[in-house]
């Protein structure tokens, strides 16, 4: 499989309900992750998860987003043709009038292309730990990692994005 290289200008954006169903999609998540609409409405967003990442990474984007909290992220989907593409995702909650959490919404820009070669190790440790030692292992090396920069985890990425 090969690697799709984002276009300097793409946004994907994606907005999804409380469960992660895919409610919305633009053109640029159709173009990248090879499928129809008709193909992604109301299917879990997870239909374009890569079998690289680890469910850690999920984990502590759940726990973030839940809380109503905004994370970023750098992901490696996987395109319905097998291919794969990074992101470097912005997910936030949607709040209602009474701030209630209504869905998500995500916005994957173009990653920095130094930042991926660390993401690859640092993922590839996450995932012998979760082998190991399942998610709560998973987690546990990922904070270890994001506590020796002595930054937040949201602080860490967002580095590696504008290679600080």
């Amino acid at each position: 499989m090969k690697e799709i290289v984002l276009a300097d200008n793409t946004l994907i954006t994606s907005k999804t309900d409380l469960r992660g169903d895919i409610i919305y999609a633009n053109d640029d998540f159709l173009k990248y992750a090879g499928y129809k609409m008709d193909e992604i409405l109301y299917k879990p967003h997870n239909i374009v998860r890569h079998e690289d990442m680890p469910r850690t990474v999920f984990k502590c984007l759940w726990d973030y987003i839940t809380k109503g909290h905004e994370i970023f992220a750098f992901v490696k989907n996987k395109a319905k043709s097998g291919d794969y593409y990074w992101v470097f995702a912005n997910i936030t909650a949607s709040f209602d009038e009474n701030g209630n959490i209504i869905n998500y919404y995500s916005v994957r820009r173009k990653p920095n292309p130094k930042a991926i070669p660390i993401m690859e190790s640092v993922y590839k440790t996450l995932l012998e730990k979760e082998k190991q030692g399942g998610i709560k292992a998973g987690v546990e090396t990922l904070m270890e990692v994001v506590n020796s920069y002595k930054v937040t985890y949201n602080q860490l990425i967002f580095d590696l994005q504008e290679n600080n």
